[in-house]
């Protein structure tokens, strides 16, 4: 123990001397000149130092991105893909797509053995579960849109905790300790995070990235093709051949981010502003505010047994909606957004909600479909400048650290989002395997995401800022914090520390996190038919809220997430 408390006071240390205001719990933090809300202190003061060199909320979003990627290895990331949503204190608004594509070699059915199931789990483990990047192209691209300082100073913090590194914390020690135990099977990841390749980083440690800092400048210097062109390039591109992956000098190349329009919504005269797919979180936030428009939330109680029920039927009806017709809109153009997201379809949704009594998820009821189970592992970052301009990004690899598999000297993780393709065509169970065309992987097409980011605005000003990791459950959890604060008024903080559930039409199963909830709570819930299981932790919220008022900021990052903070002035 006393070999911990001494290595952990770099941490504290940290702290206590930077005069940095950070929320605890359900205080939040309050601030005037901005703020910035991530999964890593780190990188949230990375953002907010940005914001004090005058960076717009663009810039420090960027800067926070790029911190994360060094510090927080497990979501944060150059290997992975992700979405941005802007909102300006103006009232414009926009997105930004970067996630990733299936590689030009990919097939539909390039995980099936010749049985015609999965073989090896190849979807989620090794080279072909790699997508390409779009992280960095997305970055870059909202900079050169709507940024304001230059792109070097941006990406300036990252290289400095890369070069001369940064106290690794608890959160890290079950990686490195598998890390240890597969060296041999994951060289070049044993080389990333390794003490020499061979022996762990323990809390508070100084871990240095030199080959992640050289992939850094490169991307600082010539900005996104610092990454799909050059000797990044090369570097990715002459591993997957080597170790026989599919993604090719080419493929990098084509790559490219969208700039789309956001799916829309308005909720008790709150206007919801979130992804359109190959995101499916936007779509389903709004079909389901929608569906709970006609119920009286705030009198049915917080959580209570009757206000979870109707939660549950209104994310089940979205969540089927979901698999039926979401996925990259490139290749799906007749995704019926404008039927989904309307008052009227809401309205005959609810019409089949039955208040006390569940209703019955029934893969029979669905043609075909295999719902892909998505990695908890993401990361979202919340940012809003002194203007009261508003950014909500999520961004991943999939799976916590990806794929496991560093890029011989280029110092990153791979992602291995090309699980979140369904791998089967035309199969569906009730155990929650779905199949439906519009996510069968296709040559440079986009999976389906539940990443959501979402920025909440009254009167043409943002007023909320959340998003969340949590794979299918993000939509869910981004979901529950909107109506505590919107219903159940209760300050970001609280919003975001409350227990939350997560149901997603199949498995016909509601997910309970084991606190919180009474036992009188669930009796009443099971008695309506519906089935529980429990949870340790739902997601790691961080959003803002600006008062529409005063003008002042609050900031909630949530405990659930380990080295997270909100950081503002």
């Amino acid at each position: 123990m006393k070999r911990y408390s001494i290595l952990i006071l770099p941490v504290l240390f940290t702290f206590f001397t930077t005069g940095i205001f950070c929320q605890t719990g359900r205080t939040p933090a309050r601030a005037v000149n901005g703020m910035v809300v991530s999964s890593h202190y780190l990188a949230s003061q990375a953002g907010d130092e940005i914001l004090k060199k005058g960076g717009n909320a663009i810039d420090a979003t960027v800067a926070t991105a790029f911190a994360l990627a060094v510090n927080l290895p497990s979501a944060g990331n150059l290997g992975g893909g992700g979405f941005i949503v802007y909102h300006g204190n103006n009232g414009a608004q926009t997105t930004f797509n970067f996630r990733e594509k299936a590689p030009l070699a990919a097939t539909a059915d390039m995980f099936l053995g010749e049985d015609g199931k999965i073989k090896n789990n190849s979807n989620h483990e090794g080279l072909l579960a790699v997508g390409v990047p779009g992280t960095v192209a997305g970055l870059f691209k909202a900079h050169q849109k709507m940024g304001k300082l230059p792109w070097a100073q941006l990406v300036a913090p990252a290289i400095d905790l890369a070069e001369n590194g940064f106290p690794a914390t608890y959160d890290m020690n079950w990686f490195v300790e598998w890390v240890k135990k597969n060296k041999k099977e994951y060289p070049s990841t044993a080389k990333a995070f390794l003490k020499n390749g061979e022996e762990i980083y323990f809390p508070g440690e100084l871990w240095k990235q030199p080959d992640l800092a050289k992939t850094l400048k490169r991307i600082q210097a010539k900005g996104a093709d610092g990454f799909y062109k050059g000797e990044t390039a090369d570097l990715i591109a002459d591993y997957m051949k080597a170790n026989g992956g599919l993604i090719t000098r080419e493929d990098l190349l084509k790559y490219e981010a969208e700039e789309l329009k956001p799916v829309t919504g308005n909720y008790r005269g709150y206007e919801i502003v979130s992804m359109a797919p190959p995101s499916s979180g936007g779509v389903a936030i709004i079909e389901m505010l929608n569906i709970l428009e006609g119920y009286d939330l705030k009198q049915m109680g917080h959580n209570s047994a009757i206000s979870l029920h109707v939660l549950t039927e209104a994310m089940r009806r979205a969540f089927a909606d979901r698999a039926l017709h979401i996925g990259d809109p490139n290749f799906n153009p007749g995704i019926p957004i404008e039927k989904l997201t309307s008052k009227e379809y809401a309205g005959r949704l609810r019409e089949t909600i039955e208040l006390g009594m569940a209703s019955v998820s029934d893969s029979a009821n669905f043609s075909a479909a295999h719902l892909v189970p998505e990695s908890p592992e993401t990361t979202h970052v919340s940012v809003v400048d002194k203007e009261g301009n508003a950014v909500s990004m999520t961004y991943t690899l999939e799976a916590s650290y990806g794929s496991r598999i560093v890029v011989d000297g280029a110092g990153f993780l791979l992602n291995n989002e090309m699980g979140d393709f369904n791998p089967i065509p035309g199969y569906t169970n009730s155990r929650g395997l779905i199949g439906t065309e519009p996510n069968l992987v296709e040559p440079e097409k986009r999976m389906v995401s539940s990443m959501t980011p979402t920025i909440v605005a009254k009167d043409g000003k943002p007023v909320i800022v959340i998003g969340s990791p949590g794979g299918r459950t993000i939509i869910n959890t981004v979901l529950q914090v909107i109506v505590n604060v919107i219903d159940h008024e209760m300050n970001i903080a609280r919003a975001i520390e409350a227990p939350r559930i997560h149901h997603q039409w199949l498995p016909d199963i509601t997910s309970f996190e084991n606190w919180g909830f009474s036992p009188d709570t669930r009796d009443l819930y099971e008695n309506m038919g519906h089935k529980i299981r429990t949870v340790t932790n739902q997601g790691q919220a961080m959003g803002i809220f600006i008062d529409p008022e005063t003008g002042i900021i609050y900031g909630g990052a949530d405990s659930r997430s380990y080295d997270a903070r909100a950081v503002g002035d």
